[in-house]
């Protein structure tokens, strides 16, 4: 996406926003988590990463379909990146998470996960010259840090036991995948608005889901058509779908693919906290001891 232009007083107000933004996306994108959790018995992933994404896209349709007839020239030239882009963001991320979680443990996928930011530094640092300064990169190894006292509950004996399942590839997969999404999305050249690139993203990501949707039905994996399902089905493509992935290009519109990678450091947070709230499970200490991280490493590694 393009970066965000005008006068000082609009940027400075547009970067506002997305700082408040990056405390706010990751409980959207933390309710995937629950819903997934919550609907593994009677939806298969790939049916739940297609009808997320499918759903997704006609909802923002009525908003977003005369930009796209106006950008359907440029929308022809860009199919390739678009559908590099839908494969990544809502193909391999939409579903290889569903498919992990059924054989691996919150633990592995919260600590393969806190890995993508530091791809993501990485590849815009290595690839499109994004600065890394000692700041930005102490504001990172203070939140992974956080991350890492979250995921291990505040056992470092518990590092000694980690052991790789075939979840832990699925997760690990999507975590490269998501850090290859978040470089092209900002640095990747467009003649599109940000929302007509997002929702042609939708578009062929659901086509590419769609052969594996296939393949399931094939294989006797059919989800239950009932209101329990498609409840699941409205809040994914909703709240996670288009709620999560429209803030998380605002603020890296604003902020860059360093700093918006550190929602992911807020995920652990947000996701015990929801659990506490909505499942009644204890807040432990070591969730305060990660969150007293995790915050003053995105002040880090955001601020000018």
């Amino acid at each position: 996406m393009s970066n965000v232009s005008g006068s000082p007083d609009s940027e400075s107000r547009e970067r506002q926003m997305a700082v408040i933004l990056l405390f706010v996306v990751p409980v959207l994108f933390s309710t995937n988590i629950i819903a997934a959790r919550a609907v593994s018995d009677f939806i298969p992933p790939f049916a739940l990463a297609f009808w997320r994404w499918w759903l997704a896209f006609l909802l923002f349709l009525p908003a977003i379909g005369p930009d796209l007839l106006r950008y359907r020239r440029e929308l022809l030239g860009e199919w390739r990146d678009l559908l590099v882009l839908g494969i990544l963001g809502m193909g391999i991320c939409g579903a290889f998470v569903y498919v992990g979680a059924d054989t691996t443990s919150a633990t592995n996928i919260g600590l393969i996960y806190a890995t993508a930011p530091i791809i993501i530094a990485g590849a815009a640092t290595l690839l499109y010259r994004e600065p890394l300064g000692r700041v930005k990169a102490l504001g990172i190894l203070v939140s992974l840090l956080g991350v890492l006292v979250i995921v291990f509950r505040g056992d470092i004996v518990a590092l000694q036991t980690l052991s790789l399942v075939p979840g832990d590839l699925w997760i690990a997969t999507a975590a490269v995948s998501w850090a290859v999404y978040s470089v092209m999305l900002r640095y990747r050249p467009s003649q599109l608005p940000g929302r007509v690139r997002f929702a042609a993203t939708m578009l062929y990501g659901a086509m590419a889901l769609l052969p594996f949707h296939i393949l399931e039905l094939a294989n006797g994996d059919v989800p239950e058509l009932n209101m329990e399902t498609l409840i699941a089905v409205l809040i994914v493509a909703i709240v996670p779908g288009l709620g999560a992935y429209l803030g998380y290009a605002r603020i890296q519109r604003a902020l860059g693919a360093s700093p918006t990678a550190l929602i992911l450091y807020l995920a652990p947070v947000y996701t015990a906290l929801m659990a506490w709230l909505v499942l009644g499970e204890s807040l432990q200490l070591y969730h305060l001891i990660g969150a007293a991280l995790i915050l003053p490493g995105i002040y880090l590694s955001t601020r000018k």
